[in-house]
């Protein structure tokens, strides 16, 4: 079974409901797609209501991305293996969604305030 469909069916759809802008104050939406291998990312959004949407296929992957503020939305798809993903946020009701497919994934959330949620979902 292949995840290549619905992934880049989910990507896009992501992508195209959330515009990329600057991130250095507050409503600002980012997204980034990588296709490929040994890809990173490292990233960081200042202020509230700002959003980051990544998309990662192939091996030796790896996100990082950090929030600062109230009501951030993280998520990261990651399709492969060796992959990883790091998300932290401050302030509160800020959420964060982190779904890997393959071996040898990982994922962390850090989070700190009141009303957080993390999702995670692993094949």
């Amino acid at each position: 079974m292949t995840f290549t469909k619905p992934f880049k069916t989910a990507a896009l759809a992501l992508m195209i409901t959330l515009p990329a802008a600057s991130a250095m104050a507050a409503g600002n939406n980012a997204s980034l797609s990588q296709w490929g291998f040994g890809n990173a990312l490292g990233g960081g959004q200042f202020g509230n209501d700002n959003t980051v949407v990544v998309g990662q296929a192939g091996l030796a992957n790896n996100a990082d991305v950090a929030q600062h503020g109230d009501c951030n939305l993280a998520g990261v798809a990651q399709i492969g293996s060796f992959n990883n993903a790091v998300a932290s946020q401050d302030g509160d009701c800020n959420a964060v969604g982190i779904i890997q497919v393959g071996n040898g994934n990982s994922a962390e959330s850090h989070q700190m305030g009141a009303g957080n949620v993390s999702v995670f979902i692993q094949n």
